[in-house]
């Protein structure tokens, strides 16, 4: 099985919350984007590379999720900020799914640097562009999947890295099971739990 290329162009970026949103309102309003002022701070170079990341993410949305996205509470603002970055950047999913979600079902709400080292070993054998990564990038990576997870809402901060259980509204578990019940796993959701939403 091949697995599907890891993107870790998010090093340039972070959650961007506000950011999302704003692009998400253009995308439904099918407005002009001022790059400079609405991004890039005085910017164009930087307000375009902005933009680009987070249309990116938010090219793999509906347009009801987008709809959501835009009207919705501050919460679940955030948490689908956090599934767009899941589904564009796989190595995101995999750590919350395969190591964060695993700590939390058996109650164990400690992420170590061990967990981290670990997941990257095991990537690594599978993915040959970790490989080519140099020890800057790797730390730059790590930097920013602990902030994304931090600002998402999913450990309480990048020094302590305590794992938060979610909790998900109605809007956003109906959205996402409309996609695939299997992404509530990235809000650390149980196969069981998962299978009542199912057969509700």
């Amino acid at each position: 099985m091949n697995p599907e290329k890891y993107d870790f162009s998010y090093t340039a970026s972070s959650l961007r919350l506000n950011e999302t949103v704003l692009v998400a309102s253009h995308i439904l309003n099918e407005t002009e984007v001022d790059f400079v002022n609405e991004f890039g701070a005085g910017k164009s170079a930087t307000g375009k590379r902005i933009y680009r990341e987070v249309n990116k993410r938010l090219s793999y949305f509906t347009k009801p999720q987008l709809n959501l996205l835009v009207n919705s509470n501050l919460e679940i603002q955030k948490q689908l900020a956090f599934y767009a970055t899941c589904k564009t950047y796989l190595f995101i999913r995999d750590f919350t799914v395969e190591v964060i979600r695993e700590k939390c079902l058996v109650f164990d709400y400690l992420i170590s640097e061990g967990d981290y080292i670990s997941f990257l070993r095991r990537k690594q054998e599978l993915h040959q562009e970790i490989e080519k990564l140099s020890d800057t990038s790797l730390k730059k990576i790590k930097q920013v999947t602990f902030r994304i997870l931090e600002q998402a809402g999913l450990i309480n901060n990048t020094k302590e890295k305590i794992i938060q259980p979610q909790i998900l509204q109605k809007e956003i578990i109906d959205s996402i099971m409309l996609d695939n019940a299997e992404w509530l796993k990235i809000f650390l959701i149980s196969d069981l739990d998962i299978e009542n939403y199912i057969n509700q």
